[in-house]
């Protein structure tokens, strides 16, 4: 890696899947208030709402998982639109 390029708060981070629980390790400067212990280490955590083990597209399944509702929504409004 070059030397003197990345901020000075690049560090690794552990990136944790509300949805289904799924966590891993990656580089960022992400501002993180919470620890995570992952693989024996202590880590900062940044929580997401969904990542690639859980969004439909990288799993093959065709539900949406949205905690707002959003998607439950639009589906409702179109089904009444396409009658």
């Amino acid at each position: 890696m070059k030397q003197g390029i990345h901020p000075e708060n690049y560090r690794p981070v552990v990136f944790k899947d509300m949805s289904n629980g799924d966590m891993f390790l990656s580089r960022s400067t992400c501002k993180a208030t919470e620890t995570v212990e992952f693989e024996g280490e202590t880590y900062p955590v940044v929580k997401l709402e969904i990542s690639s083990t859980s969004h439909p597209f990288y799993t093959g399944k065709s539900k949406l998982v949205d905690t707002a509702g959003r998607v439950d929504k639009f589906m409702s409004r179109y089904a009444r639109t396409k009658k």
